[in-house]
């Protein structure tokens, strides 16, 4: 009795993942992306999204001098959603969304000489009250559970899953953070090292200068006759 019983509960587990399987593939995934935006250039991306779901967009500009970018979407009839204008970063949620595909956009175009390393974010929730996995506990009699609590074994991994998704969420994000932060600090660096060189080369002449001219002060240049 107690084979039976395992065997039921390992089948319902297969069904729920295969289950859970198939819906991933019916829901856009979420995305990342790093990439380098060329001065005087615009970029653009395309975003499949379901209809009346939730779209979260986070972007940074890593590096690069400014730190700003112009930041635009656009819903699948053309129609411009959100534009930001020479900012470094920011967070928009695209709620309900239409089916079909979203363009991202990142303009650089009133940079002429600097890149831009920019890196962006694409999270997607599925509609409100709508959950991902079916009811699959009814497909198995409760007393060939083995006194298992599937529901609850069921919400503490939906609730585990959830968290680690979004832990890994901030620390992606967290790590975009890090990379700008560096890169100022190197800039930084470089801006501090020239300057304190040229201040120590100045101060190097006006010190030769100096004493070149204190010494032509004490210099007899009158002509001794003999």
């Amino acid at each position: 009795m107690e084979s039976r019983g395992i065997i039921w509960f390992c089948s319902a587990i297969f069904f729920a993942f295969c289950l859970c399987q198939t819906c991933a593939f019916n829901t856009p995934k979420d995305s990342e992306f790093t990439f380098i935006l060329p001065a005087g250039r615009t970029e653009c991306f395309f975003q499949t999204a379901t209809k009346n779901s939730t779209m979260e967009v986070e972007y940074q500009v890593i590096a690069g001098a400014g730190m700003d970018v112009d930041f635009t979407i656009k819903s699948p009839y053309g129609y411009y959603i959100i534009s930001d204008f020479r900012k470094s970063d920011g967070v928009h949620t695209v709620e309900p969304t239409d089916e079909g595909d979203y363009q991202i956009c990142f303009d650089n175009t009133f940079s002429k000489f600097s890149e831009k390393m920019v890196f962006f974010e694409v999270i997607f929730e599925g509609p409100a009250g709508e959950e991902v996995q079916d009811d699959w506990s009814n497909m198995v009699e409760p007393e060939n559970l083995l006194e298992y609590k599937l529901e609850d074994i069921r919400d503490s991994i939906d609730s585990v899953h959830r968290r680690l998704e979004r832990s890994m969420q901030m620390q992606t994000v967290l790590r975009a953070f890090e990379a700008r932060d560096r890169n100022l600090q190197e800039d930084n660096l470089w801006r501090v090292t020239f300057w304190s060189s040229v201040n120590m080369l100045v101060m190097l002449v006006v010190a030769l200068m100096q004493v070149y001219t204190l010494k032509s002060l004490f210099e007899d240049k009158r002509k001794v006759r003999t």
